[in-house]
């Protein structure tokens, strides 16, 4: 676990593909957890440390997870992240190499997505089946490989599997992510999707904060962040 920013009210960390953000049925520990334990010890917290969940990232998902040191901040967090509003979240993803993907325009991506919580999959469904949900996305072609593309995405609303389900819609599944529609998984079991940074507004001084998690240790990732526009 790397802590990327704390201060009194909220801690952000880098999480790798192996971690959970919360407690599941697996029974491992989650990242919630690992940093519970290192407030306790930095700090010498008697008792029971309190932390928040704000948000969360899937599985074999990477970067950067924001959590409320206070109930104050959890607050206006959890606000934050419902209303999509003083709060913004970039994405890195890297697809096949695609020509059609260059340009400097940003592309929008409107769909209705239907999750089957047995499967633990998200659909591209018509809007207006049942229990669909709008998800909107903005994404870029920011650096190219001879054989990938690296994306950058913004979210401008939260849904299950959102950017994993929107991209593999349009032909582009996430390198690793078999369950969209990649040819082969990744040596590390994740996916190739990383939450590259976190803006908002400090939920108690109110002043901007910009966290950024560094890429995975991984040869592809370097290159790629190395030829970014």
């Amino acid at each position: 676990m790397q802590v990327l920013y704390e201060d009194n009210h909220i801690i952000a960390v880098s999480k790798t593909c192996h971690e959970i953000v919360q407690g599941d049925k697996t029974g491992d520990t989650p990242l919630s957890e690992m940093v519970k334990a290192y407030i306790k010890e930095k700090y010498q917290k008697p008792g029971e440390v309190f932390l928040g969940v704000t948000h969360r990232l899937d599985r074999p998902t990477t970067g950067v997870v924001l959590f409320a040191r206070t109930s104050k901040a959890l607050t206006r967090l959890n606000a934050m992240f419902q209303s999509h509003e003083l709060i913004r979240k970039t994405y890195w993803a890297i697809v096949e190499k695609n020509d059609r993907l260059l340009g400097d325009e940003a592309i929008r991506l409107e769909h209705y997505l239907w999750r089957n919580e047995k499967q633990n999959k998200s659909f591209v469904v018509k809007a207006g089946t049942k229990d669909a949900k709008r998800a909107v996305l903005t994404y870029k072609a920011i650096a190219q490989s001879d054989r990938y593309t690296l994306l950058e995405i913004n979210l401008e609303t939260g849904r299950h599997h959102q950017i994993r389900c929107q991209l593999a819609a349009i032909g582009l599944p996430i390198k690793g992510d078999l369950k969209y529609g990649a040819k082969r998984s990744n040596p590390d079991g994740g996916i190739s999707l990383h939450a590259r940074q976190i803006e908002f507004v400090h939920p108690v001084s109110k002043l901007p904060i910009s966290i950024t998690a560094p890429v995975p240790n991984d040869a592809l990732w370097q290159v790629l962040e190395q030829t970014v526009k």
